[in-house]
């Protein structure tokens, strides 16, 4: 079995990005181009968790889903990350400009420019203020988060995957903010919106979530 990272499957990841723009009705020409810009950013040597394994297990999240416009939900998992800097607040807002840029150069329709970038824009936060959103968001944020309901051996990975992305935060500052995300998460009525994801990840992600604010409670303990 290859991994993300291995050239081949590398070749099936950015074959799948072009099927999903020519599915959007990108030009032919410039499709691939595009698949391999994205590719390339995925691979960038500072991301630790957000790279190509990433993209790859949020497309494989959301294979079974029922979608309404599959082509470009499955192009916002691949520009949701495609600018990412850990030292920037606007990392969500640039990948959703980047969208719109080499879509729009690709003569994708601009409904679906517009779908895609809206659905990059929102997991910046992960709020949806409608009770129920729109089916694709809310499974397109789902599969996001759901790293978050993986085993705790899993979860770990995660946790210690960011953790050295963040490597030039020093430890206290780290400790702080990433005890307000998680607890604002916990805060959540639901982490999940679509049933499927919640039955499979809700419970084991907040178990989770509230053994890492614990560790980092302990860890802030003279």
């Amino acid at each position: 079995m290859h991994g993300p990272g291995d050239p081949d499957r590398i070749a099936a990841l950015t074959d799948a990005a072009v099927t999903s723009l020519l599915a959007a009705g990108a030009d032919g020409e410039q499709a691939p181009a595009i698949a391999a810009d994205l590719a390339a950013r995925y691979a960038e040597p500072h991301r630790r968790y957000h790279g190509l394994a990433h993209v790859a297990e949020l497309l494989a999240l959301l294979g079974d889903v029922p979608l309404d416009h599959r082509a470009a939900v499955e192009l916002a998992v691949w520009y949701h990350d495609a600018v990412y800097d850990p030292s920037s607040a606007t990392n969500e807002a640039d990948s959703a400009a980047l969208a719109r840029r080499q879509l729009g150069d690709a003569a994708v329709p601009s409904a679906v420019i517009d779908e895609v970038a809206a659905l990059v824009a929102a997991t910046a936060t992960h709020q949806v203020h409608d009770a129920e959103p729109p089916p694709d968001l809310g499974a397109f944020l789902d599969a996001d988060l759901a790293v978050l309901g993986r085993s705790p051996e899993g979860y770990e990975a995660y946790r210690a995957a960011v953790r050295a992305e963040y490597a030039h935060v020093p430890e206290d500052l780290w400790r702080a903010g990433r005890r307000r995300v998680l607890a604002d998460l916990l805060d959540h009525p639901a982490l999940f919106r679509t049933p499927a994801f919640a039955e499979r990840f809700e419970a084991a992600a907040r178990r989770n979530l509230a053994a890492e604010i614990a560790a980092l409670d302990r860890s802030a303990q003279p």
